[in-house]
């Protein structure tokens, strides 16, 4: 650490908080509720490496109400952005010539949506946002957290945040600044699938020794504003199947809100074999379908993104508590697969943490271990849900879509529904990694996707473009190889390259000279949508996300 770095500056809070989203925001709000209640001032900081909160929050997004209930009964009077109720669910099952609309009473109740909204994630919690504000929490938006902080005896306290001004080289630029430590009796982490820091923490703590390993899927999002004549506020159309063959996981989602707007949507599931499959290319593909081709024909689309979510459910859940924080929401992956949702068990968790923190805090302790948060969640009615869904990804991982993940799936809701969590299967585990799931290109095909044809489908940089996203060219590459060699000497003839095609961005890319010989790997970090596929994906685990100096990345409207 250079002399300059050891002036850092240091705050001191009650509660630190890492991430902006649902959970975080939840967090710090609950958590100023109770001090209310108590007659209390205590502090709370929520730092987000966005340029301003929601910028880089991205989801489908239909929201089960239940967490926001929770944190505010009153959200309607309030004046929350969640305004068009779900009026009809649809179900279909796509084939490249057509497609199959399945009955809703063949669904298990889970899986239905009547009393949920379709909404913008990102917008809500912007208004999340602007009540913690009022409640007294300082939310510092631009603020990256890049490290954490350890007391002596190894406990967190703090982290952190705020580095401006390295050159790519690693210099110091004449605007630098060597960041701020900011210091809490807890700090949680609320950052969201495949955190940076978090990813640190359960590998520190080894927060997962004793859970099966984290699933991952990639979703891929286009916000459009569509005809009149093609609107349904309120409907909400999931599919199964084609462009995806029977041995791929994922499907699609496509949600009429306000304003004629339609988020279109498609998860590919992570744990795929064929490092030739790029998950970018299959959206655009499926957009070429009737089914979602007529509803976007005459339309404009608005805006795209991409981010990683969770699926890994029950049994990935990793310890949540360490001396001095706690994993909250996605950072500890709280989805619910089946349903496609984990806002409400995010926010749920961000007020589980916080109760625990604030009760800590009254007893006089700091920087410990939050065993309350575990106690709560052991009894909650997010590991309720998360039980009688916990076969669904294995089940549609081990015998594909139309079996597992349509009917031994289907099956197995119904049963734990009735039974109150009962299954044939027992508890199914994961078994391998994303990343070990790639198989050799040898084994495969390479995959023909067609060109763009620039008014439904396009290629991966116009998409970029309507990301808004936005990096400090001058700034070290926040994508870090654990050894530069491996891109060129094993993924390219081992797996042909697959990083060009799993990213959704044009991050990746091997560059030839003008013999078509002597590849170089290049990363294009200023087009990276802070996805974190490549951290999750990359088959010989040589990529290392890390945070990006603050404000750096995607600017989502209304994602």
């Amino acid at each position: 650490m250079s002399d300059q770095d050891m002036t850092r500056e240091a705050m001191d809070f009650d509660v630190v908080i890492v991430g902006a989203g649902p959970a975080g925001l939840s967090a710090a709000i609950h958590f100023k509720q109770l001090a209310a209640e108590a007659g209390q001032d205590l502090s709370v900081v929520v730092l987000e490496k966005g340029s301003e909160v929601g910028a880089h929050i991205l989801s489908g997004a239909v929201l089960d109400p239940s967490g926001l209930n929770a944190l505010f009964p009153d959200w309607k009077e309030r004046g929350a952005p969640v305004k068009t109720a779900v009026k009809k669910d649809r179900f279909m099952v796509l084939g490249a010539a057509g497609s199959l609309t399945l009955p809703g009473f063949i669904m298990p109740p889970l899986i239905h949506n009547h009393g949920n909204y379709i909404v913008s994630l990102a917008n809500l919690c912007r208004w999340l946002a602007k009540q913690a504000e009022a409640m007294g929490v300082e939310v510092y938006p631009g603020m990256a957290a890049s490290e954490v902080l350890y007391n002596e005896d190894g406990a967190v306290r703090g982290v952190v945040a705020g580095v401006f001004g390295v050159a790519a080289d690693g210099a110091h630029k004449p605007d630098y600044q060597p960041g701020m430590e900011l210091n809490g009796k807890y700090v949680l982490f609320g950052e969201g699938a495949r955190g940076s820091l978090s990813k640190q923490l359960i590998a520190r703590f080894e927060l997962d020794k004793n859970s099966d390993p984290q699933k991952f899927g990639l979703g891929i999002k286009e916000l459009w504003q569509v005809r009149d004549e093609v609107f349904e506020p309120g409907l909400v159309q999931h599919t199964f199947g084609w462009p995806l063959n029977n041995a791929t996981g994922g499907g699609s989602f496509l949600y009429h809100f306000e304003d004629n707007y339609v988020a279109l949507g498609m998860v590919v599931h992570l744990n795929y074999k064929n490092p030739y499959l790029s998950p970018y290319d299959e959206f655009q593909r499926l957009k070429t379908h009737p089914a979602i081709r007529d509803t976007l024909e005459g339309g404009k689309r608005i805006a795209y993104g991409a981010r990683a979510l969770t699926e890994g459910g029950f049994q990935s859940v990793p310890e949540l508590t360490f001396p001095g924080g706690a994993l909250i929401g996605c950072a500890a992956g709280f989805m619910n697969l089946p349903r496609i949702k984990g806002s409400h068990n995010a926010m749920q968790t961000g007020m589980m943490a916080a109760k625990a923190a604030f009760e800590a805090i009254q007893a006089g302790r700091r920087n410990d271990t939050l065993a309350a948060y575990t106690d709560s969640y052991e009894k909650s009615a997010v590991r309720r849900e998360l039980k009688i869904v916990r076969n669904a990804k294995p089940l549609w991982s081990k015998f594909g879509t139309w079996v597992g993940g349509l009917a031994l799936t289907g099956m197995d809701l119904w049963v734990n529904t009735l039974t109150g969590g009962f299954s044939f299967f027992g508890t199914l585990h994961h078994g391998k990694t994303d990343a070990q799931s790639t198989e050799p290109a040898s084994k495969h095909k390479p995959i023909a996707y067609p060109k763009p044809d620039g008014v439904i489908t396009f290629d991966k940089l116009t998409s970029v473009s309507f990301s808004a996203t936005n990096h400090e060219e001058d700034q070290p590459v926040h994508l870090k190889l654990v050894d530069p060699n491996i891109p060129v000497s094993v993924n390219l003839p081992e797996f042909a390259g697959p990083s060009q095609r799993y990213c959704p961005a044009g991050v990746y890319e091997f560059i030839y000279d003008d013999k078509g010989e002597n590849p170089r790997f290049q990363i294009n970090a200023q087009n990276c949508v802070h996805c974190k596929t490549c951290d999750i994906k990359d088959p010989s685990q040589n990529i290392t996300w890390t945070c990006p100096e603050g404000a750096g990345g995607p600017n989502y409207p209304n994602m």
